[in-house]
């Protein structure tokens, strides 16, 4: 008895991907499944990056495809391809980028910013096209981190600004155009159109993810931006504090109110192993950010530590993904970022990308 091509396709098609927990078939992954006599062919596509994890899901398929009849040997190809998705409202789409990913706190201090740019880096390293933009007009952070603070933005036109480039990451922030000690005294107004030009008039180079470190708090900056920039998902970053908690819904609920879809909850400084003696402690105690997705029934994300090499390594310009990329902690934050890419996948896509605008002209 032998396998036919249906039988392959279907056997594989039911095999669980391990970063979707669901069947390749549900996402359409297995584009194709050939035999040549006893070999077998496969290609794979997945709807988020995965560069890490290709291998594995690999070896899954050509294992699961030998262990068919008349089946000795099998070669799986694995690709990643992200498209657009669906924003919130009619908001018009940013040329250039397929998906805006927002990262926001409630309030400072949580390490957003620090958390952001890992992310950022993390899904680069999975192999998707990303950027990132600094939105904290008030307190720029992005460019210390990604170690290009005395940079600046070329023009092509003299109208757009060309991103910055930064560990492979394209990048721009007010931190950019100003001196680095200078106080942004601004009213509202002026910071959320400060922000409109930094997004729209840049040229983002074909960008599956544009990461957004969203200012903290949930004012009238944040709730104009919500409303205004075409948010594919947004990403709320806490510590298990309390205090941090409460602020935490706040954002949740702001972006509940403008329709955007919560991807995740990440929980920073979850827990901090002495450097010393291995002393493992909750300091801003334990499972806050997991009881906060249980009560609002979104995903949980992560936890990361509280680790000092997170701090130097950022603070350096040099961000743990890229700085020690085989960690731990690194490997947390690849972790992360594809179960948001996941989330991403599964919504429903946008097509306005796919058709031309039609426009009828009257003669």
């Amino acid at each position: 008895m032998s396998t036919s091509e249906q039988d392959l396709l279907a056997a594989l098609g039911a095999l669980t991907d391990p970063n979707t927990a669901k069947p390749f078939a549900a996402a359409k992954a297995i584009k194709s499944a050939k035999l040549s006599g006893e070999a077998a062919e496969i290609t794979i596509e997945l709807g988020y990056p995965a560069a890490s994890q290709h291998t594995s899901i690999a070896a899954q398929i050509e294992a699961a495809a030998t262990a068919l009849p008349g089946i000795t040997t099998a070669k799986a190809s694995v690709s990643s391809r992200v498209v657009a998705h669906a924003v919130q409202g009619n908001v018009k789409l940013l040329p250039g980028v397929k998906n805006i990913i927002a990262i926001s706190s409630g309030k400072g201090g949580v390490g957003k910013s620090t958390t952001a740019v890992n992310l950022a880096l993390a899904l680069m390293q999975e192999g998707a096209r990303v950027g990132i933009l600094d939105a904290d007009i008030y307190g720029p952070s992005q460019p210390q981190m990604l170690g290009i603070a005395d940079a600046q933005p070329a023009s092509d036109d003299g109208k757009t600004m060309l991103p910055l480039l930064a560990h492979g990451l394209q990048a721009n922030s007010i931190g950019f155009l100003i001196d680095p000690e200078q106080p942004m005294v601004w009213r509202g107004p002026m910071v959320t159109q400060a922000l409109r030009q930094l997004l729209f008039d840049t040229s983002w180079d074909n960008l599956d993810y544009l990461v957004i470190d969203m200012p903290p708090g949930t004012g009238d900056i944040q709730l104009t931006l919500a409303q205004t920039v075409p948010v594919t998902g947004a990403v709320i970053v806490t510590t298990p504090q309390d205090i941090a908690l409460l602020d935490a819904r706040k954002g949740l609920k702001m972006f509940e109110k403008v329709g955007i879809p919560i991807l995740g909850i990440v929980e920073n400084m979850s827990i901090h192993v002495c450097s010393n003696c291995g002393h493992a402690e909750h300091i801003f105690g334990a499972g806050g950010g997991e009881a906060m997705c249980a009560d609002y029934e979104v995903p949980f994300l992560g936890a990361l530590p509280l680790d000092i090499k997170i701090r130097s390594q950022t603070d350096a310009g040099t961000p743990t993904v890229v700085a020690e990329p085989d960690s731990t902690i690194a490997a947390t934050y690849r972790s992360i970022a594809r179960r948001i890419a996941v989330s991403i996948a599964e919504k429903q896509r946008d097509m306005r990308l796919k058709f031309p605008t039609i426009v009828v002209n009257k003669d």
